[in-house]
């Protein structure tokens, strides 16, 4: 997911996407999707806004940075939420399960294990989380022994310390949750909302 208007980091955002911003020596969306490469994902759906999904083609067609990944893309209309965006991917994925990172998450860590332990999984979902010293600024998960009961889209008092982190797998069951969920008071379809079923 590499959309969004990047409002919060204005003017370097005026003329281009922020997921095309260099962080340290590479284009930011190089880092997802290098993580995603590294698990041992073969085909990845990039979805941007109309504005910048060329951009996004030109890089990526005229790199071998990545080998023999195959890309497609998807063009997101408006500000629609994170799980609108994901929606777009339904033809793409079949039946298979969806692995989700946002186009601005940097994960140092190397995710094929918990790829392939969620392959292996048969149903749900598995959502990666972070400690933070702020987690009310975040999507912070409830917990229960080893288990996420619930998310909350930025509490004003939160019940942990471990947020969400833009790192998601759902099983195949994800595309009618999300044809069941309702936009939020934003107008979004809400990836908390996904969670939270």
């Amino acid at each position: 997911m590499a959309g969004g208007t990047g409002s919060r980091l204005f003017p370097c955002t005026a003329v281009t996407n922020k997921h095309l911003l260099a962080v340290f020596n590479q284009p930011m969306i190089y880092y997802p999707l290098q993580t995603m490469v590294a698990a041992g994902v073969k085909e990845i759906l990039l979805v941007s806004t109309k504005e910048h999904i060329d951009e996004f083609k030109k890089l990526l067609s005229k790199n071998n940075e990545f080998g023999d990944i195959n890309f497609s893309f998807a063009i997101q209309k408006g500000a629609g939420g994170i799980a609108q965006g994901l929606s777009l991917g339904q033809k793409f994925v079949g039946k298979d399960k969806v692995f989700l990172i946002l186009g601005d998450n940097l994960i140092g860590d190397n995710l094929q294990k918990a790829v392939l332990d969620f392959d292996q999984q048969g149903t749900g979902a598995c959502m990666f989380l972070k400690k933070v010293s702020e987690p009310s600024k975040f999507e912070v998960a409830v917990i229960s022994g080893n288990k996420v009961t619930s998310t909350q889209e930025k509490p004003m008092a939160p019940k942990s310390d471990l947020v969400v982190a833009g790192v998601y797998m759902f099983d195949n069951q994800v595309w009618q949750i999300i044809s069941g969920i309702q936009p939020s008071i934003r107008g979004e379809l809400e990836i908390t909302d996904v969670n939270n079923y």
